[in-house]
């Protein structure tokens, strides 16, 4: 029996967002051409703009996709903890642990900046914040001394853990949720000793 029409163009256009997150990862977006995405899904190249209207449109979707994941885990994962502190340690080692998988979705949205896209850099900041949305309100929970700026803490925060994705060995000794674990307490326990909550 024939699939319909629908779930045929939906496996079409998952199989689309795949190649795309692939080659946006590995070889650029800007060195990407709509020839390269559409040739290896067996389509034509002008046949990708009755999915998307244009490789910037497409990029957008790549990077709707790739926060969505990564919201989800993180999301599953401190669902049920009610705890501040352990839900920063949780969200903290499902982050690193996400960001290290050898996913091409994460990966663009890691090393594409929007300010790389003029176009859409607006709309790509606006992705982007969504899930920053997320750890705001987790560290905001924090209970932290008034003197910690909470807004220039995430930016720290979220700064360094991205960039694990470059320095990680999946063949090293920790593992990457074992690396968040350690680095919660270590910058708890650095804030513990100006009046924070420590972790230990």
């Amino acid at each position: 029996m024939a699939k319909p029409a629908l779930q045929r163009s939906n496996n079409r256009n998952a199989a689309l967002l795949d190649k795309a997150a692939e080659l946006f990862a590995t070889q650029g977006f800007r060195e990407t051409t709509m020839r390269d995405i559409a040739a290896p899904v067996g389509m034509l190249p002008g046949s990708i703009y009755y999915h998307y209207p244009s490789k910037d449109a497409l990029l957008l979707a790549v990077y709707e996709a790739g926060v969505d994941r990564i919201v989800e885990q993180v999301k599953a994962a401190i669902a049920g903890e009610h705890d501040p502190v352990e839900r920063f340690r949780i969200a903290m080692a499902t982050h690193i642990g996400a960001i290290t998988r050898d996913d091409h979705y994460t990966r663009v949205i890691n090393r594409v900046l929007p300010e790389q896209v003029p176009k859409r850099s607006q709309a790509l900041t606006q992705i982007r914040d969504r899930y920053e949305q997320l750890f705001r309100e987790v560290i905001d929970a924090l209970p932290l001394d008034p003197s910690v700026d909470k807004g220039l803490l995430r930016l720290m925060i979220l700064g360094a853990v991205n960039y694990a994705q470059f320095w990680f060995n999946p063949k090293g000794g920790l593992a990457a949720e074992q690396i968040g674990h350690e680095f919660a307490r270590y910058l708890l326990d650095s804030i513990a000793g100006k009046g924070g909550p420590g972790y230990s």
